[in-house]
C-alpha cells in the first residue's frame, strides 16, 4: 500500500504536539503513513518561547496544568519530579524546563516508529515554498537545501512571529541597540550594566525582560512605555475553582455588553463570597472559543479597540514571584512607567531617541541606550513574509481574516481560500487559528487543537485506504 506523507511545518510545541499525537493514534493496522517535522533550529519542541536558557523565565500556567496530554493530566509532574524534583515543589516551572520536556516527547517519535506505524523524519531547515498540485490533492514543499517533499497534507505550525516594529521605519532598526525580538538567542546580552533601557510594552514579554536584565546584573534606570500604564495581573495560587456558568447563562450571547454584564455580576458575588475574581475568569476557560465565536463580526472587532488590552491583563497572568519582583523594581525607582505610544525612534550619536505620544499631552523625546520590543508578536498574516507563507497568499490557498488575528479555517483547521473554500491538503493549528479561537497561544488549548488535528488527519488517511481498497 502507498505510504502516505504529511509534512509539518514548524517544529515548536504545536507542530512537535501534533507529530507526538499522530504517533499516538490508535490502531488496529498500522498506519501506511511518514510525517515530515520541518525545523530549523538547533532541536525541535521548545521553539521560541521555551529555548532561552535562562532560569529566570517562568511558565505563566501552573505546572500542573501542563501536562502535553489532556487525558494524562499528571503527565508533566511526574516527568518533573523525575528531572527535577526542586521545580516538581514549586507552582511555576521554568520556560526552560517546559523546552527540554517537550524536546524529549518529540525525540522520542523522531528517534523510533510508533507502534501504529507512523514514522516521524526531522528536517534541520527551513520551507522555502508550498505548491499545491494541479488536481489540488496533494502538495509540494520545498526546502531551503532544494529538497521536495510530496505531500498528502501539509500543516503550518509556525507559532509566534517577531513583534512589528513599535514606530515608523528608520535608521534604528539596523542599530544592535534596538532589540526587535526579546526572544532571539542571546537578544540582551549586549546591554552593559549601566546603560539604560527603554521597554516597549508592559505584557508578560516585558515581565521576563526585566528579570533577564537583574539576572545579568544590570544597574541602570529601566523605562517601559505602555499604552495604557498596566501589568499583567499575578495569578492566585490555591482557592476553591468556580462553578461554570457558560450552559445556563454565556451560551448564545451576541454581544460583547451581555457577556461583560454576566462576568461582572458574578465577579461581585464571588467577591462577596471570599472568592477572587480569578477563578470566575478561570471557569470560562474551557468555553472562551465559543463565546468568541457567537459574536457577530462586529462585536469581535469591539471587543479588539475596548477590551482587548483588559482582558490580556486579566487572563494572561504572571506567577506571583515574577509580580512581585516587578513591583519591587517600580517601588524602588529601578523602573518607571511611561504612559503613552512611542511614535517615533531616531538614532543618536550616543544612543537612541523615543518619541512618546499621550494623548492630549504635547510629545515627549526620551534618551536610552537601548530600546527593546516588548510589543508582542505579529498577527497580521498579511504582513508575515515567511517564503512559505507568502507562496501560499499569494497563490490564493491562505487567507488572512478580516480582524488580522491570523488565518480563514474550517472548523478542523483546513485552511480556507479566496473563493472560501476548504483545502482538503492545507491545515493549520496554533496561534494561527486565533480567528476561530481567540485564545490560541497556551498550552491547555494547544494540545487539545494536536489531538483534534492528528484524529481528523487520521480518519482522512484512513478513509483514504478504504477507498483504495
Amino acid at each position: 500500500m502507498q505510504r502516505r506523507t504529511i509534512t509539518i511545518l514548524g517544529g515548536g510545541f504545536s507542530g512537535s504536539m501534533l507529530a507526538v499525537q499522530l504517533a499516538r493514534l490508535p490502531a488496529t493496522e498500522p498506519y501506511a503513513c511518514d510525517v515530515h517535522l520541518i525545523e530549523p533550529r538547533l532541536v525541535p519542541g521548545p521553539g521560541l518561547a521555551y529555548t532561552a536558557r535562562r532560569p529566570e523565565y517562568l511558565m505563566n500556567v501552573p505546572s500542573e496544568l501542563l501536562s502535553a496530554f489532556p487525558d494524562q493530566p499528571d503527565h508533566f509532574l511526574n516527568w518533573l519530579r523525575v528531572t527535577s524534583p526542586e521545580q516538581s515543589k514549586q507552582t511555576f516551572c521554568s520556560r526552560q524546563s517546559y523546552g527540554r520536556y517537550v524536546q524529549q516527547l518529540v525525540g522520542q517519535v523522531i528517534e523510533w516508529p510508533s507502534f501504529n506505524g507512523i514514522r516521524c523524519h526531522w528536517h534541520a531547515q527551513a520551507a522555502t515554498a508550498v505548491e499545491l498540485s494541479a488536481d489540488g490533492h496533494s502538495a509540494k514543499v520545498r526546502l531551503a537545501d532544494g529538497t521536495e517533499i510530496l505531500s498528502d497534507y501539509v500543516v503550518l505550525a509556525l507559532g509566534n512571529f517577531p513583534p512589528p516594529s513599535p514606530a515608523p521605519a528608520g535608521e534604528y532598526l539596523a542599530q544592535p541597540t534596538f532589540h526587535g525580538n526579546p526572544w532571539a538567542q542571546g537578544a540582551l546580552r549586549n546591554i552593559g550594566p549601566d546603560e539604560p533601557v527603554l521597554l516597549v510594552g508592559s505584557g508578560l514579554t516585558a515581565v521576563d525582560v526585566l528579570l533577564g536584565l537583574q539576572a545579568d546584573g544590570h544597574r541602570a534606570p529601566v523605562t517601559v512605555v505602555s499604552r495604557h500604564g498596566r501589568w499583567p495581573a499575578a495569578h492566585a495560587v490555591g482557592g476553591a475553582p468556580y462553578p461554570s456558568f457558560y450552559a445556563t447563562e454565556l451560551a448564545g450571547l451576541t454581544s460583547v455588553a451581555e457577556v461583560l454584564q454576566v462576568v461582572r455580576r458574578h465577579a461581585r458575588e464571588a467577591a462577596e463570597t471570599g472568592t477572587n475574581w480569578r477563578a470566575v475568569i478561570d471557569s470560562m476557560r474551557p468555553d472562551l472559543g465559543r463565546i468568541w465565536a457567537a459574536w457577530p463580526p462586529k462585536e469581535q472587532a469591539r471587543f479588539l479597540r475596548h477590551l482587548a488590552g483588559i482582558w490580556s491583563v486579566i487572563r494572561h497572568r504572571s506567577p506571583p514571584k515574577n509580580a512581585a519582583l516587578v513591583q519591587a523594581m517600580l517601588t524602588s525607582g529601578e523602573v518607571r512607567m511611561e504612559t503613552g505610544r512611542v511614535s517615533r525612534i531616531q538614532t543618536d550619536a550616543t544612543g537612541l531617541l523615543v518619541t512618546v505620544q499621550r494623548l492630549g499631552q504635547l510629545p515627549r523625546t526620551l534618551f536610552t541606550a537601548h530600546v527593546v520590543n516588548c510589543t508582542g508578536p505579529l498577527l497580521d498574516y498579511t504582513r508575515i513574509q515567511d517564503p512559505a507563507v507568502r507562496s501560499l497568499r499569494d497563490a490564493g490557498l491562505l487567507c488572512p481574516d478580516a480582524l488580522r488575528l491570523g488565518i480563514q479555517t474550517d472548523a478542523h483547521g483546513a485552511l480556507l481560500t479566496n473563493q472560501g473554500q476548504a483545502s482538503s491538503v492545507l491545515f493549520t493549528l496554533g496561534p494561527s487559528r486565533r480567528p476561530t479561537f481567540f485564545e490560541s497561544t497556551a498550552v491547555p488549548e494547544l494540545r487539545q487543537q494536536a489531538v483534534a488535528l492528528a484524529e481528523e488527519l487520521g480518519q482522512r488517511i484512513r478513509a483514504t485506504e478504504s477507498s483504495v481498497v
